[in-house]
């Protein structure tokens, strides 16, 4: 697999704990590695794009960039389509998130975008993400991503077809030894959005958050296996989404009188 061309981003910054996690991971699978991430923290930008603004990309170190105010989604499409356009990456690893990403939220996931624009360039796509306890504020272990990580991706290359597919992977809490293998499961299309207004202290300010969970879940999806079952969640996410249910029910129905 020395072969294996493999670009990387994430969302928590070039700086950021997880994206050493990740070239680790990464550098067991090839030693072909490219770093191209953004300069700072971007989380929960999701697939955005920044138009009508110059960006500048600056090599800290062999192979590792850094675009200040850019996004997952244009690291990849600069990574791509400039930096590696001689030959381009078959793999995009996006990632290891600090804090997993489930549910709904990969929607607005900057984690999900960069793995998502991966496969929209042709590449195979990837979002990794480490679970961490936000209720009890402890500090993200990775151990679980660095022990399974590369065996995890294998995995997904063995059995992956075509390119109109990516990846969502979470790694769960606790011991290595504990974990319950790996599952494939949908994400959990939650009752409501999980984003809410969220009074500040400060008079006249509020954020956006998610205080709570909106329940039922689905005992089978992502975020149940993760945090119950304590396994590793695998989710392959279509980049078709086209209804095409609502389709077939639509069509011939809607003209003008």
């Amino acid at each position: 697999m020395g072969t294996l061309r493999i670009l990387l981003t994430n969302d928590d910054g070039v700086d950021a704990p997880g994206i050493a996690v990740l070239q680790r991971i990464a550098r067991a699978l090839s030693d072909d590695v490219w770093v191209v991430a953004p300069e700072g923290n971007q989380s929960g930008a999701g697939h955005r794009f920044t138009f009508g603004r110059e960006l500048e990309a600056v090599e800290r170190s062999e192979r590792i960039y850094a675009i200040d105010g850019a996004s997952p989604a244009d690291c990849v499409v600069y990574g791509i389509t400039h930096l590696l356009k001689d030959r381009r990456p078959d793999l995009v690893l996006s990632g290891v998130n600090n804090g997993q990403n489930l549910g709904d939220i990969i929607h607005c996931s900057g984690t999900a975008a960069g793995a998502r624009e991966g496969a929209l360039q042709g590449a195979l796509g990837i979002a990794l993400s480490q679970a961490v306890d936000y209720v009890h504020g402890h500090d993200v272990v990775w151990d679980n991503a660095k022990r399974y990580g590369a065996e995890v991706i294998r995995q997904i290359l063995a059995g992956a077809e075509g390119r109109d597919t990516f990846y969502n992977v979470n790694f769960p809490l606790g011991d290595p030894e504990t974990v319950a293998g790996i599952r494939v499961v949908p994400h959990q299309r939650f009752s409501r959005s999980p984003f809410r207004y969220y009074a500040s202290h400060n008079a006249d300010k509020f954020f956006i958050a998610i205080p709570e969970t909106p329940l039922p879940l689905d005992r089978q999806a992502d975020f149940e296996v993760l945090h119950e079952d304590r396994a590793i969640t695998v989710t392959p996410i279509s980049l078709m989404q086209t209804d095409m249910g609502a389709m077939a029910r639509l069509e011939g129905k809607l003209r003008l009188e």
